[in-house]
Parts: C-alpha cells; sequence; structure tokens
C-alpha cells in the first residue's frame, strides 16, 4: 500500500526536477556560453605562446606567468592600479555619502542635482579627454592659472611622472562620485523618516547620533552593494589611461587592462595577454571576497 503512494509522489518528484532543469537550460546554456566558456578558453590560452596571426600555438606551461614576474612594466601597473583602487575608492564613497545626505536633506531640486552628479557617468569620458586635456595644461589649463595666482608654480599633471598618478586619481573621484550619490540616494530615501524621529525622542538630538545610530546601519546592504561596484568600477579603470596619457610618462601611468590591450592588440600576444588578464580576474575575485568577508556580515540583522 505504501508502494503504490509513494511510486506517483517519486514519479511526480522526478518529473517537478525534470522540469525545473528544462526551465533553467536556457539560461545555464547562455552563461557557459557567455562567461564561462569564455573564461575557460582565456585560462587555456593564457599557458600558450599564441600570437594573433600565427599559424598555430605551442603549449608553454607557467612561462607566461613566470615572465609577469620579472616584468616590471605588469608590476608597475599592478601596483598603480591597487593604488588607484585604494585612492578613488574610498574617496568617492565618502564624498558622494555626504552629498548624498545634503541633498537628500533638503527640499528643493532634488530631481536636479541628481541629475547633474550623476552626468559625469553617462557621459563618454573619451569625449570628455579633451576638456581634462584642457584644464591640465601645464601652461594655458585653468587649473595652473589658478595656482599661479596663489603663488605656486605650473605643474605638468599628466606630463609628470610624479603627478600623473594624483590627476588620475581626481579624475577617477569625478567620474565615480556621482554614481555613488545616486546609489545612497537611493538608500536613504528607503529609511522611514519615523526611525529618525524616534530616535531624537529617545535622545539622539543631534544630526550626527541619528546618522551613527539609525541611518549608518540601514545603509549597510547599499553600503556593501556601492563597496563592489566602485571596487569593481576602479579596478577595471582603462579609459582615463588610454585617452590621456597611453600609460606614461615612463610607464607611470600605465594599469592592468591598459597592459593587457598593449600586449594583445599593439604586440599581438594573446597568450601574454591572457596570463595578464586571467591575473587581473584574480586580483577582482580576491579583492570581492576579501570586502565580503568583512562587510557582508555587518549588513544584514536578524
Amino acid at each position: 500500500m505504501s508502494e503504490a503512494r509513494t511510486t506517483p509522489a517519486l514519479r511526480w518528484a522526478l518529473g517537478e526536477a525534470a522540469a525545473g532543469w528544462l526551465l533553467a537550460a536556457p539560461a545555464a546554456t547562455a552563461l557557459f556560453l557567455l562567461l564561462l566558456g569564455p573564461s575557460l578558453a582565456l585560462i587555456a590560452l593564457s599557458f600558450t605562446d599564441w600570437e594573433l596571426g600565427a599559424p598555430g600555438l605551442r603549449w608553454i606551461g607557467l612561462d607566461n606567468y613566470a615572465e609577469l614576474l620579472d616584468d616590471r612594466t605588469f608590476l608597475t601597473a599592478l601596483r598603480n592600479t591597487l593604488v588607484y583602487v585604494g585612492v578613488v575608492m574610498p574617496i568617492s564613497i565618502a564624498l558622494g555619502l555626504g552629498i548624498a545626505l545634503l541633498v537628500e536633506g533638503g527640499t528643493r531640486l532634488r530631481a536636479a542635482f541628481r541629475a547633474i552628479y550623476f552626468l559625469p557617468v553617462v557621459s563618454l569620458l573619451v569625449a570628455m579627454a579633451t576638456a581634462w586635456q584642457y584644464l591640465l595644461h601645464p601652461t594655458i589649463g585653468p587649473v595652473n592659472r589658478l595656482l599661479g595666482m596663489l603663488g605656486i608654480a605650473p605643474i605638468n599633471w599628466l606630463g609628470s611622472s610624479d603627478w600623473v598618478m594624483t590627476s588620475l586619481c581626481a579624475i577617477g573621484v569625478w567620474e565615480n562620485i556621482g554614481y555613488v550619490v545616486v546609489l545612497f540616494m537611493a538608500g536613504l530615501t528607503a529609511i522611514p523618516s519615523e526611525l529618525h524621529a524616534a530616535a531624537e525622542v529617545d535622545g539622539a538630538r543631534s544630526p550626527w547620533a541619528r546618522f551613527r545610530l539609525v541611518t549608518w546601519p540601514l545603509l549597510g546592504p547599499t553600503t556593501l552593494f556601492v563597496v563592489t561596484i566602485i571596487a569593481i568600477r576602479c579596478l577595471r579603470v582603462f579609459d582615463t589611461v588610454a585617452a590621456l596619457t597611453r600609460g606614461g610618462p615612463n610607464n607611470a601611468s600605465e594599469v592592468l587592462l591598459h597592459v593587457m590591450y598593449k600586449e594583445g592588440f599593439s604586440y599581438f600576444r594573446i597568450g601574454y595577454s591572457a596570463a595578464i588578464t586571467a591575473v587581473f580576474l584574480a586580483v577582482v575575485l580576491a579583492l570581492m571576497l576579501l570586502q565580503n568577508r568583512l562587510l557582508d556580515r555587518r549588513v544584514h540583522y536578524a
């Protein structure tokens, strides 16, 4: 009697599982073809000496990765990329949060300010390169003219090894801050105003106390999302370097994606470029795991 009852139930469960796999098959196939497949092909190519246009390729094992350890340009690019992330990400998030609090605290022109701050995000940075080249020009640029009025000697912002990364970091903050502002404003609108009123009644009289006790804890999920997105945007910095400095002077502004591009499409060393890309993906994965480990436990509440 029990077998007669369990057999239809088992058949129903198997049919439901098969239906689930059939429904998931198109998305799984697309995921493999568009993401996992190319990633596996990239890793495989990183163990070869394939050059674009060459009739064949040869398996060379870890030789490309060994060459990376002795490549000063790659090591400089890796260091510059990490410095760029370490400078641009925290400054963009801190300034973006402050601006979002100021804009959200006002009662007028919220939409206008949101659009103004988001404008750099939707602008083509390559098209904005001309404006930045003019602003930072060593002789006719408004920035140096302003410094001259203060008695400071002109600075070759994009042509000096000492200042080029500072300039790129400042442009990076300008590029990302509007994105951070919009995301934090969305998170702030989701916090009920009654919580702030209740906190004030309970003794949190100052705005800083209400921010520390109410706003900042409830912005935890938004903050985790912002940190993740901005970290990825900073790690894949490319267009500012390609448009303004091309890695110069003396490789002082080289970053990982620009070196990868040059090795693959200027020198046609696809295998070596694939090895650089694999290292880049490993850095991205390590950074994401680290920040999720540090932040994820603090943004979910029972």
